[in-house]
This record gives structure tokens, sequence and C-alpha cells, in this order.
């Protein structure tokens, strides 16, 4: 699935001079892996440590962030695409969650049909917007089009989304693999998301550890350990995050640590 992704030294050029500090790309090898709910949460939980934060909703699959927390404004991403605003002004201020979000329409491939020169704009406009937040969080879709190339290479910061699926960490290794290749500088860490337990999230992750020390010669670091809970489901059909609506919950309380974790990480700073 992820073969090909990143797989231009073009695009791998013209992105690095988009490299950008804060911003933190969500990736995952594999669909499925709760990468757009995770980038909703963390943008929440990240505002809550009086982080100044946007979400760039860069995924724009059936269930994607505006579907997930019932958003409905016009002047969306897909204006931007289309030509009818700029990004600035496709900014929405979720007040709920405290961030901002440039949301895509669910089920839109408007962002995968952009050529390379809209794209190389569209990063240059996303870096400019980034300089007036401390976090900016790129969901990117999973897939081999030019926007995830293009998402990727301009953030120095990659958070691999990893589940204990087998398929998941034999995709996110071949992504990892690619990504080093592509972007050597990037700091890429490790997410695991929807595991039962503590101890079995650091099983899943020592694999895929292992998996890149011994055939790519590096360690990436693990940067937080999601636990699945059954209150999920309920707050994305209630279209809010679970912070909000279950901020007790294991989830929530597992996502309060990554956020506490990223703003402490000297190398997103």
């Amino acid at each position: 699935m992820v073969e090909e992704l990143l797989n231009s030294a073009v695009f791998a050029e013209e992105a690095s001079s988009l490299k950008g500090k804060n911003m933190l790309a969500l990736i995952s090898g594999r669909r499925n892996s709760g990468k757009t709910w995770l980038s909703v949460n963390l943008a929440q939980a990240l505002s809550s440590f009086k982080q100044k934060v946007i979400l760039f909703d860069g995924d724009s699959g059936i269930n994607n962030a505006k579907a997930q927390l019932g958003i409905n404004y016009v002047n969306d991403l897909d204006t931007v695409i289309y030509g009818t605003n700029t990004l600035n002004q496709a900014i929405y201020s979720y007040d709920k969650g405290r961030f901002d979000i440039i949301a895509s329409r669910s089920g839109s491939v408007g962002i995968t049909t952009m050529s390379v020169g809209r794209l190389q704009i569209l990063g240059d406009d996303l870096n400019i917007i980034a300089q007036n937040y401390d976090k900016m969080i790129l969901d990117i879709i999973p897939s081999m089009c030019k926007s995830s190339k293009v998402l990727t290479g301009m953030s120095q910061n990659a958070l691999v989304v990893c589940t204990d699926a087998p398929q998941s960490i034999t995709d996110n290794y071949e992504l990892i693999k690619l990504i080093q290749s592509r972007f050597p500088k990037t700091n890429i860490q490790i997410i695991i998301n929807q595991v039962n337990s503590v101890e079995e999230g650091l099983r899943t992750y020592k694999m895929l550890e292992k998996a890149c020390n011994d055939f790519l010669g590096i360690k990436p670091p693990l940067l937080g350990i999601v636990r699945q809970d059954t209150r999920v489901r309920d707050s994305i059909r209630n279209q809010s995050t679970i912070i909000s609506r279950y901020p007790q919950s294991e989830a929530s309380i597992d996502i309060m640590s990554l956020a506490q974790r990223i703003i402490k990480n000297e190398q997103f700073n």
C-alpha cells in the first residue's frame, strides 16, 4: 500500500525547503489505524496545555475530521482547492476543543487531484500559517498520492501510527523505510494505537523497532501508547472528542500523556 509513498526525489528536494519544526505529520502505512481520530483528540489535548493548535485535515476519507466533529461550515479546504477562498479563509475555530482546523469535505478527492505546483503553493501557505501557532498537526492520507508526499516532506516530525495488526507493523516498517530514504532529517517517532494494554503496545513497538534496527539501522523512539477504549465509538457517534465526552477514560488519559511528551520533547520546539 505504501510502496511508492514519498517515492520521488523531486518532491523530497522541493519539500525540504518547507520543513516546519512545529509541524507534526501524523501518518500511517495502513488505513483503520485510528489516525484521524487520534489527530483530532491530540489537537484538543495539546490545546488544554495552553498550546495554540491548528489541525490540517489532509485525509479526506469518509470518516474525516469534519465528520467526526460534526463540523458543517461552508468555507472549507475544498473551496481553497477550487479557487473560491484562500487557505486563511478556510480556518475554522472549533471552540469546543479550543483549536483551529482546516477541514476537507467527507469523501472529497480534491487534494489528491492538485497539481505539483498548486501543492507547493499549499505547502508554502501552510508553512506561513504554522508560524502563528505553537503546533500544526497534519493528518495525512495513507496513500501514494502527491499530497502525502508533499505534506510529509514539509514537516520535520513524522509521527507514525501503528496498531498491533501484523499487516500494520509490516506496512509501517515500509513507510518508515521510505521516509528515512527520502527525508533523512525527519524525526520519526512511533505511536501505538488501539491496543488492549500497555504491555501489548510495548510488544508491538518492539517488533517494529527490531525490524527498523535490523534492516534500516535506526531505532525510531516510542512516543506513546493509546489503549483501546469502548467509549471511542460512542464519542465518534456523538460527533465529539473522547477528551470532551469521557475525560477520565483510558484513551483520554493516554492522549493527554502523549500531548505532554510532545510539549516536553525538545525536537518539537
